[in-house]
């Protein structure tokens, strides 16, 4: 079991949680713009007469300069700390707007999608920096509040399209320019106040987790990997609720799109929770019991999921597993980047690019497997997956110093 230390009042206190709010609130901006693109693939469709093959590579090409790409900027960011990383996100995303809003052919589409995954990729990695800069030794709590806003703009892209962009047409894309060029300006704040703080840490040390044992670099590449397992466990299940929870309830229990987009919500909203109490819990009781109970925990509810007729019961359950899961992201990376302190934006990287990686094959595997089977199938076969859980007993102890 992992020891237990409570943070202390000194740690709290020099907690920043003005620059925690605000690299957040950066966060879901940049994910509103992120998560806009899918929901304006109706019209871009129509528009450009896109078969459903185009429009699967429009997301292969979001997904793959959004996830492959940062585990390298992660690893520049480790060795180099300027004030303009953050804010030269922005120009990429800024030129994607543009481009996407004049887009006269499905090849443009595809480059001004191309920037978009790539202004986030250069987003994410130093974001993670910051907040674990901003923290104070919370760093579970900090990497929550920089996820939330991450996942709060997620939930607003959709929303921005329907009442910006698909009224107007593609032409409404610009709008967008605005959000883009606020976080410019922001981030370059953000960006100075890094630096400044990262030379700080350089002259004075701070308390931080380590294993309690000394174990080889390659003993902690195995750990990490084991992380990387988790996650992957983590996020094909996740994926396959958000992609297909709503088929699945309509299938089942015959209810409307609209209200298993309703019912869809409530997983969502609950992930948020869960999200923020995982990484306080983490940094009071220790992360590692966080990831275990968070995916191995949910597989009694998650197996339960598709075998109960009521729908009323379904949503509670789907809910109580959005709590748990959700809290297992924050505590994951946090855990890596306390395994390998010292490349706390390369781990960010990874693990974000692994995040949106998996996401996209993950949503393309449930989609084949249902196409081949049912979704009832699927569900039940996807709900096995946080049984892999149960390899985080294999995580080393950890010790505070």
């Amino acid at each position: 079991m992992e020891i237990n230390s409570k943070t202390d009042n000194k740690n709290i206190e020099q907690t920043a949680f003005g620059i925690l709010l605000t690299v957040s609130f950066c966060h879901l901006l940049d994910d509103t713009m992120h998560s806009m693109l899918p929901a304006i693939y109706p019209m871009l469709k129509d528009e450009f007469g896109l078969s459903f093959l185009q429009i699967g590579i429009i997301t292969f090409v979001l997904q793959i300069t959004s996830s492959i790409i940062q585990p390298f900027v992660g690893l520049y960011a480790d060795k180099h700390h300027s004030w303009w990383q953050l804010p030269v996100s922005m120009i990429f995303t800024l030129i994607g707007i543009f481009m996407l809003s004049y887009a006269n052919s499905f090849y443009v589409i595809l480059l001004s999608v191309s920037l978009f995954g790539l202004g986030s990729s250069i987003f994410h990695p130093q974001g993670s920096q910051v907040a674990q800069q901003a923290s104070g030794g919370r760093k579970g709590l900090a990497q929550s509040i920089f996820q939330v806003g991450g996942n709060g703009g997620f939930a607003l892209g959709p929303l921005f399209a329907a009442l910006i962009v698909i009224p107007v047409g593609l032409s409404g894309v610009r709008w967008f320019a605005f959000i883009a060029i606020l976080l410019a300006i922001i981030l370059v704040y953000i960006g100075k106040w890094h630096v400044k703080q990262t030379q700080k840490v350089h002259k004075k040390s701070r308390t931080q987790w380590t294993t309690a044992k000394t174990y080889s670099r390659y003993q902690i590449y195995g750990f990490v990997f084991i992380l990387f397992v988790l996650m992957f466990s983590k996020n094909f299940y996740t994926e396959s609720m958000t992609s297909y929870f709503t088929f699945f309830l309509i299938e089942k229990f015959g209810i409307s799109i609209q209200y298993s987009q309703v019912c869809l919500f409530v997983f969502l909203a609950a992930e948020v929770v869960g999200t923020l109490l995982g990484g306080w819990i983490g940094d009071r009781y220790g992360r590692k019991n966080v990831i275990w109970f968070s995916i191995f925990g949910a597989a009694p509810f998650t197996i339960m999921l598709p075998y109960i007729n009521s729908l009323a019961g379904t949503i509670l359950l789907s809910a109580l597993i959005g709590l748990i899961i959700a809290s297992a992201f924050s505590a994951i990376l946090v855990y890596a980047t306390d395994l390998m302190p010292n490349h706390i934006g390369t781990i960010a990287g990874i693990f974000y690019g692994l995040s949106f990686g998996l996401g996209g094959v993950g949503s393309s595997f449930f989609g084949w497997l249902a196409d081949q089977t049912s979704i009832l199938f699927v569900f039940k076969v996807s709900t096995l997956l946080p049984l892999l859980g149960i390899i985080a007993l294999y995580l080393p102890k950890m010790k505070r110093e």
